[in-house]
């Protein structure tokens, strides 16, 4: 598996290069976004670790012209920058995971294998899928009001427009038209989106969060209900 690590920090790149290392991994470095842009553009990555401020060219704007091109390498953010909000923009803007600075190395490595073993899940089911998948395959919707989400192109349509959705937000929206207008806990939501990988303590509101911007009629009330204390519940606004 080879790894693609982007940071300005000098104290920081060597040794968690060398860690890394240690683990089994091929890391490449770049001390700048420029020249981690440069990388990414000649060589396959499985995992792409990026500092979002840096000279040249942010870890943000790597994540953003990346995920417009449609590649789809895994992207874990390391940064200093800790608010909701800016959680919030890092995975809008494309990010699969997210890791505050400073972090604890276990945790940082229990990450990387996490994103790895789902890479490797995906190649395998991708290529099996081609080995026994028949010529044409009916798509499965699941419609909900003027809501209708193609399960089998990752596509949401609503009131004929399009809608594009990351992969976490097409998971979390299909989970909720399977259980409308049940009370799904905190706990539900985080196993079906996450399994046994615990996410960012915040995470699962910042999704939330994001699905709503996408999905919710102006000016009226959400879709996605919060109840307080207990979890989430959706249904008609």
């Amino acid at each position: 598996m080879r790894i693609l690590l982007v940071d300005d920090e000098a104290e920081l790149i060597k040794p968690l290069q060398r860690i890394l290392s240690n683990e089994g991994y091929a890391v490449d470095i770049a001390t700048d976004g420029a020249q981690g842009w440069q990388l990414v553009q000649n060589q396959a990555y499985d995992l792409l670790i990026l500092d979002w401020l840096m000279p040249e060219m942010s870890g943000l704007e790597i994540c953003q012209q990346l995920r417009q091109l449609g590649n789809q390498t895994p992207i874990l953010f390391l940064t200093a920058k800790d608010t909701l909000d800016d959680r919030v923009m890092g995975l809008d803007s494309g990010a699969d995971d997210y890791l505050i600075k400073p972090f604890d190395l276990r945790e940082l490595l229990a990450r990387v294998r996490a994103w790895l073993r789902r890479k490797e899940m995906l190649m395998e089911s991708t290529e099996a899928h081609r080995e026994s998948a028949p010529a044409y395959v009916p798509s499965e919707k699941i419609a909900y009001g003027d809501l209708v989400l193609d399960m089998t192109n990752q596509v949401l349509y609503q009131g004929g427009k399009t809608i594009a959705l990351s992969e976490k937000e097409f998971q979390l929206l299909r989970y909720f038209l399977q259980h409308p207008e049940q009370l799904l806990s905190h706990e539900q939501i985080s196993q079906y989106l996450w399994h046994n990988e615990p996410p960012l303590s915040n995470a699962l509101v910042a999704q939330i969060k994001l699905l709503r911007r996408k999905i919710d009629p102006a000016n009226q009330p959400s879709f996605i209900q919060t109840v307080y204390g207990k979890g989430y519940r959706f249904g008609k606004p």
